[in-house]
């Protein structure tokens, strides 16, 4: 498909408008995608207008994830992160942690909900959350984690890749805050690469859940942050670039498991003290 001018630096893709792919490395800013100006005008724009679309739609997403999980609910989640290496006694920070779908199966899967730790940008949706007694839940950010370093045994972040402004420095970030030693587990919803299957997907994310969202949701802008939740996918860059900002960022033995073609797990550790550094990755400062 041609493109066509939307404003001055727009064009759509498929269904999905997003600035000029031309845009440079300093432009990009480390984002997953580059803005999508159905939504929000600037990249600069994205953290505030993410931070309301949530916080507006947080009663609706518990229901809307369990309509629309495609099997990946509260037993795929226990298992990706046991595939992760979350072990009983572990220290867990979930970044992302929104509603506490996944801080929730951490929980049971350390033994001692206290040794869970949430954040979320979105006071929102941690005021929806469901836990376990004696999981702490803050509002923080992958880009800004409240945490010193050396703090936790295992960080998992669950479907909020997309939504965060710098890989780079969410990388980073998790790498300072993990103890030596430590694993990362990101899960997250990939555009298949069969143009069949993609387009199933499409169909499904982007039109049917968007159709049902305004049948069963109760706040009037889920539909759209649904259909948001799609052009997200569809914009974000691909596995290869997420692997490699992840060996950048100093983490070791850096792998991807792809379960049905659509769900990405990257699972990585941080090294241990002594260990030499991961061949080609940058020098961290």
């Amino acid at each position: 498909m041609g493109s066509e001018e939307l404003n001055r630096k727009g064009v759509r893709r498929g269904r999905v408008r997003v600035a000029d792919s031309r845009m440079t490395e300093n432009d990009m800013a480390g984002a997953p995608h580059p803005p999508l100006t159905e939504y929000y005008a600037r990249e600069e724009d994205r953290r505030g207008w993410l931070r309301r679309a949530f916080d507006s739609t947080a009663p609706d997403y518990d229901r809307m994830e369990r309509m629309s999980a495609l099997g990946s609910g509260s037993s795929y989640r226990r298992s990706a992160l046991l595939r992760a290496g979350l072990r009983p006694g572990m220290r867990v920070l979930d970044v992302g942690a929104g509603t506490g779908l996944l801080a929730a199966q951490a929980a049971h899967i350390v033994a001692d909900p206290a040794q869970v730790t949430g954040v979320d940008p979105s006071p929102g949706m941690l005021q929806n959350a469901r836990v376990p007694a004696g999981v702490r839940l803050l509002e923080g950010s992958a880009e800004q984690l409240p945490f010193p370093e050396s703090s936790f045994d295992f960080l998992s972040m669950g479907y909020a890749l997309r939504h965060v402004s710098d890989l780079e420095g969410a990388f980073r970030n998790f790498f300072t805050v993990l103890k030596p030693g430590g694993r990362l587990c990101v899960l997250e919803i990939t555009r298949p690469e069969s143009r069949l299957v993609a387009t199933l997907l499409k169909v499904y994310l982007g039109r049917i859940v968007p159709l049902l969202a305004r049948i069963v949701a109760r706040q009037a802008d889920t539909p759209r942050m649904w259909k948001y939740h799609w052009d997200t996918i569809e914009a974000c860059v691909p596995p290869a670039r997420v692997l490699s900002t992840i060996e950048h960022a100093g983490f070791i033995n850096v792998r991807r498991v792809l379960c049905l073609g659509i769900f990405s797990e990257y699972f990585a550790e941080k090294p241990r003290i002594g260990s030499p550094p991961p061949p080609d990755a940058r020098r961290r400062t």
